[in-house]
């Protein structure tokens, strides 16, 4: 979409939001600090967006009860302003006509209305009578204090680590990649990279839909008269291929070869900053997370299979292709970012391909200086902040810490005030394991809260077929196909109804207050977990109380009374956020991902952690981390410190990961590639989106894409219907020619957002061996129309 039009879609977004609700004048003199009632008889405060992991600022205006308008933040320094078709109609996801407003139980097989006490017993019975095959399915768009909470009642009380987040599914190689090349999880650099980078390259990424302000912040500078440069690497022609100044279309999975084959024309010619990589780096070479130890002499020989030649072969990308991309890094003066998201982490090997990006700014000195950085976008609002930091991960705890590790356990433990020995030191299971378990029985129930597994877990036949079959509680805000299998249905407040913590992709921690009331009976998700708790301390569950003999959610008033906070009326008239975010908040110490006191947050639009008390008694937070100058924990005279090298000697690992080819290629009789993904108008499942009347009529169902030329050769049009067919599931579509995207010959594209085309049918599960994330971008299928 050109950049005019681009910017009157988001304009008449806005205006079709006001129209739709009202008009609402922003006052100028809000401050982060303070609620300002505007002359039209709007409150407004802020807030971050419920959407991706941007981490945009928005000012909600609420006006008797209800919010009214929902406008861009234009102090927020992330969107300073800006917001996509789906932020400025964030408000109107609160309104659907079908909220769940009731707690409801199956009976007979039909889901019935009951009350929240029948609920919390009949949850808390199950628990009681098989802890140890309970799971819980949590999200990235939880909120810190509801994963905490969700971390706590599992880990901490139940003993049990089956606990994983559908963020498994997104950005679980980035996160491997990250420990496995510098020793601890999140990026280094920051979006004011953006605003610098002389060269942006997109890994296999389509930020213009779906990181629409973020590509803004890039492309918009050229209205400026700025000069930055784009390079598309993908499998397809996408929105973000029309603003760029190259176009690279590879072979799935190939990135693989383009990375190494990068580095081999680097290391050839000489041009690598051989300064900066004898200061800073290691080499490593194996498959798995530890590896064994190579000379650069030895890295350097094991380079010379990726040839232009060969990386052409097996990637399809031209030699001059490849040197373009090698001369950009090979430029001491340029300024490099490389952006992905979801093409390299769904992959079957995305740890790998992960490391080697790394591998390239390590090698070219493109890493630690402002607008040159190796950066992972992340999909959901608070994947970082809540899977990634508080650590709702099968093997992890907060903070950084592992299972595994008994130091871990045992710090853990005394922050929780637990007995020694509560933690269980068995990692629980990852995401396709844990549904894999309920398919078979070998896990009996499932928690699942704020999303929707029944429609994003791959291979769908095999992965929930039987859920229906097992006690599945699901905590959510509308009717999904989860809620459709599901024994108990708790509902659930969303986003403003609540008060909140998110975590975006630059570690930028925000915190907003809840400002109207949710609908019917819906309460906040960290209520119920606490009440389920409690319930299970009446019956006895000794996993329920501290070591000290009280419930394992005590929270004290100013006379030392506990708070009854498993009262809904006492919850409501509490902030039990601030509460639990207190007691988060030292979990974070260890690994220097301090994040600031509430009150700080709340007195300002996020920081960026690890923020640390300066000499003027200031909380400063931190632009760039391992640099020296922004991140107070590198050691002076260092320039880039990387103090939690796996090594344990302040140096990054440059992987020697080799090419590989997929599980799944195209054959006679599957030969299409498929890829799945988003598009801009909706939010995963369309839960919420579907519900917005304007984004909905905008994209109101699923279609399949086809490379224009396959189309004409199978007699295809636009809106012919079209059976895909894997080894897997079927499922027929319309067709869609020449649409927003161009797949590569021999290959499609479907979104997964519509409840009624389950593209997930036919997808694969394979996973990455090392992050456990399924890939979801390549499988082989057939085309047939209908």
């Amino acid at each position: 979409m050109p950049l005019a039009n681009r910017r009157l879609f988001i304009k008449q977004a806005a205006l079709s939001f006001a129209s739709c609700v009202m008009a609402g004048s922003l006052p100028r003199n809000l401050t982060a600090a303070t609620t300002v009632e505007g002359e039209d008889g709007l409150t407004w405060q802020k807030a971050p967006c419920r959407f991706c992991g941007t981490g945009c600022g928005v000012m909600v205006g609420v006006k008797d009860g209800r919010v009214v308008a929902v406008q861009g933040d234009l102090e927020n320094p992330v969107n300073k302003g800006l917001l996509c078709a789906k932020g400025y109609h964030a408000g109107v996801a609160l309104y659907g006509k079908d909220r769940l407003t009731t707690p409801l139980i199956r009976r007979d097989g039909k889901l019935q209305p009951v009350s929240w006490e029948a609920a919390i017993d009949t949850i808390a019975s199950e628990i009681h009578a098989r802890p140890a095959t309970f799971g819980f399915y949590g999200s990235g768009q939880w909120t810190v204090m509801e994963g905490f909470t969700a971390m706590k009642f599992m880990k901490g009380g139940l003993g049990n680590n089956h606990v994983d987040p559908n963020a498994r599914l997104c950005m679980a190689s980035a996160v491997v990649g990250m420990i496995t090349t510098y020793g601890v999880d999140e990026p280094s650099g920051c979006y004011d990279d953006f605003d610098l980078a002389d060269t942006v390259i997109l890994w296999g990424n389509n930020p213009a839909e779906m990181h629409p302000v973020l590509w803004s912040r890039i492309i918009d500078r050229r209205a400026k008269g700025q000069q930055v440069e784009v390079i598309d690497m993908a499998t397809r022609r996408t929105r973000s291929t029309e603003q760029s100044d190259h176009y690279i279309e590879f072979t799935p999975q190939g990135d693989l070869a383009i990375a190494n084959g990068i580095c081999h024309l680097l290391v050839k010619s000489g041009k690598y900053d051989k300064e900066w990589v004898a200061k800073h780096c290691n080499f490593r070479q194996g498959a798995d997370a530890d590896g064994e130890a190579m000379t650069f002499e030895e890295y350097a020989k094991w380079l010379e299979t990726y040839t232009p030649e060969y990386v052409q072969q097996v990637a399809g990308v031209r030699p001059k292709q490849l040197q373009l991309l090698a001369d950009r890094f090979a430029d001491p003066d340029r300024k490099v970012v490389s952006l992905w998201c979801m093409g390299m982490n769904q992959h079957t090997r995305g740890t790998w391909i992960n490391n080697l990006v790394y591998n390239v700014h390590f090698l070219s000195g493109k890493f630690g200086k402002p607008g040159s950085t190796a950066f992972s976008l992340t999909g959901q609002p608070s994947a970082c902040g809540t899977c990634r930091e508080v650590g709702t991960l099968g093997h992890a705890l907060p903070g950084g810490r592992i299972v595994a590790n008994p130091e871990h356990r045992q710090q853990c433990e005394e922050l929780w005030n637990v007995p020694a020995g509560r933690i269980n030191s068995k990692p629980g299971h990852h995401a396709v394991a844990l549904f894999e378990a309920l398919q078979k029985g070998d896990m009996t129930g499932c928690w699942v809260q704020v999303t929707n597994p029944a429609q994003t877990m791959p291979n769908l036949n095999a992965m929930t077929s039987k859920l229906r079959d097992r006690f599945l509680v699901v905590s959510d805000i509308y009717p999904t196909v989860t809620t459709d299998l599901a024994t108990v249905v708790l509902p659930s407040a969303m986003w403003v109804e609540k008060n909140g913590v998110f975590g975006n992709s630059e570690r930028r921690t925000q915190q907003w207050f809840k400002m109207v009331n949710p609908p019917g009976e819906a309460r906040d998700d960290v209520w119920q977990v606490i009440a389920v708790a409690h319930k299970l301390f009446e019956m006895g569950h000794p996993g329920m109380k501290n070591k000290d003999g009280e419930f394992l959610f005590t929270f004290k008033d100013q006379d030392g009374k506990p708070l009854e906070i498993w009262k809904w009326e006492v919850f409501n008239a509490h902030n039990v956020d601030e509460m639990l975010y207190n007691e988060y908040r030292p979990f974070t110490m260890m690994k220097h991902k301090d994040v600031a006191p509430y009150q700080e947050l709340v007195n300002s639009r996020g920081m960026r952690w690890p923020v640390v008390k300066n000499s003027d008694g200031i909380w400063q937070e931190t632009p760039r981390r391992f640099v020296e100058g922004e991140d107070p924990y590198v050691k002076p005279g260092t320039a880039v410190d990387f103090y939690w090298g796996k090594l344990k000697d302040h140096k990054a690992l440059i992987w020697a990961r080799p090419y590989e080819p997929p599980p799944e290629v195209p054959d006679d009789k599957y030969p299409f590639w498929l890829c799945t993904g988003r598009v801009l108008e909706h939010w995963h499942s369309g839960t919420m989106t579907r519900r917005v009347p304007q984004l909905h009529r905008a994209m109101p169902k699923a279609y399949v894409e086809l490379n224009p030329e396959d189309a004409a050769k199978m007699n295809i049009s636009t809106g012919d219907p079209v059976k895909i067919t894997s080894r897997r599931g079927t499922l027929t579509l319309p067709a869609w020619i020449n649409g927003r995207s161009t797949p590569a010959k021999g290959a499609v594209f479907v979104p997964f957002f519509a409840e009624e085309s389950l593209i997930n049918l036919v997808t694969l599960e394979a996973f990455c061996p090392l992050s456990k994330q399924p890939d979801y971008k390549k499988c082989a299928v057939t085309i047939t129309k209908v």
